[in-house]
């Protein structure tokens, strides 16, 4: 079978540069029919496992902390994992959550309530309160998909919200809120609405969760997805669905968004009254350093603040501003204890 072209899809009204979810799209987009699933190309029942995808409609409170990032209604994806209705999602949907609805294929309805989120991974998991009557997918395995496997996102509603596409790249992504993957997925081309959308290898299991949209120099093509690999989740799977939380001991969180430019990186904002805004850290300022020890790019900056310690721990980072290099120290926190401070609301 001929490879889907790397090229744009176009979708009614640019869905794919929504960032923000406060008003839940009232239908999905439907994908082109000729970039729908084939069936001579997968030898699974594809129909059988699309039902497997289900839609997730979130409400925050106006004054969760993520409430004016995330917004407070979120729409999004999940995937039934388990045949009591356990489905496994991506949790920027799910954090701080209020209310939770589930929505089948065939439109039928259950409420939800989140078991867990793990900020190191980005997974978030939810139970369906009354029987979703779909049926559960298979984890697979992620580690051997390799550039230009094809395979399928698929949003819920069945095939016409299902797109054939191709694995793109496997490397590192480092995400501007404190986020980082060793081993990211990129699929190209793009689907549109991404969050919490299944990746399904050829073999009709599991091979991932849909996080974010990226374009070229982050897919390596036009534009794609950012998928997080299914094989990070299965250790941790069973502590998260009986305790909410991984049992590792959560990661210093600086409260700091920041971007990279050759190399450097610079800090564009932080979050207020975080650790970062308390110890005096700017938007402007370049680090060049984590404890007297260089850093270039993101991701050495993320692992030079996590290698000093847990979360709790002093975290002195060496910052060039105005001409002048100077040390602040930020006393890190857990970013969930962060969420839950009356002082941030």
């Amino acid at each position: 079978m001929t490879k889907i072209p790397p090229r744009r899809i176009s979708f009614p009204g640019e869905l794919l540069y929504h960032s923000r979810m406060d008003e839940p799209h009232q239908e999905y987009p439907e994908i082109p029919e000729p970039y729908r699933p084939d069936d001579s190309r997968f030898s699974f029942d594809i129909d059988k496992t699309l039902r497997s995808v289900v839609s997730l409609r979130t409400e925050i409170p106006e004054t969760a902390f993520t409430a004016t990032t995330l917004g407070t209604q979120r729409s999004g994806h999940g995937v039934v994992i388990d045949p009591k209705g356990l489905v496994l999602t991506i949790g920027y949907l799910v954090v701080e959550a209020e209310r939770v609805w589930l929505v089948t294929n065939d439109g039928r309805a259950a409420e939800g309530h989140v078991m867990g989120y793990d900020q190191e991974t980005g997974f978030g998991l939810v139970q369906a309160l009354q029987p979703l009557d779909a049926p559960a997918i298979e984890l697979g395995s992620s580690a051997d998909l390799i550039p230009g496997d094809d395979v399928i996102v698929a949003g819920c509603g069945g095939r016409k919200h299902a797109l054939q596409t191709r694995v793109s790249a496997r490397k590192e992504f480092a995400g501007y809120w404190e986020y980082l993957l060793d081993d990211a997925i990129f699929t190209a081309p793009a689907h549109p609405l991404w969050g919490g959308a299944a990746l399904i290898g050829e073999d009709g299991r599991l091979r991932g969760i849909g996080s974010l949209y990226v374009r070229g120099e982050e897919s390596g093509e036009t534009e794609g997805n950012m998928i997080v690999p299914i094989d990070i989740v299965k250790a941790i799977l069973p502590t998260l669905r009986t305790t909410g939380a991984t049992g590792r001991p959560p990661r210093p969180w600086l409260g700091t968004f920041t971007a990279e430019t050759m190399g450097r990186v610079v800090i564009v904002g932080t979050w207020k009254g975080g650790p970062a805004e308390d110890a005096g850290l700017k938007a402007g300022d370049l680090v060049v350093g984590v404890d007297d020890k260089p850093v270039e790019g993101m991701a050495e900056f993320f692992r030079g603040v996590w290698s000093l310690g847990n979360a709790g721990i002093d975290v002195p980072l060496n910052i060039y501003r105005d001409g002048d290099l100077m040390t602040l120290t930020v006393q890190s926190c857990a970013r969930g204890d962060f969420y839950k401070s009356p002082n941030v609301h």
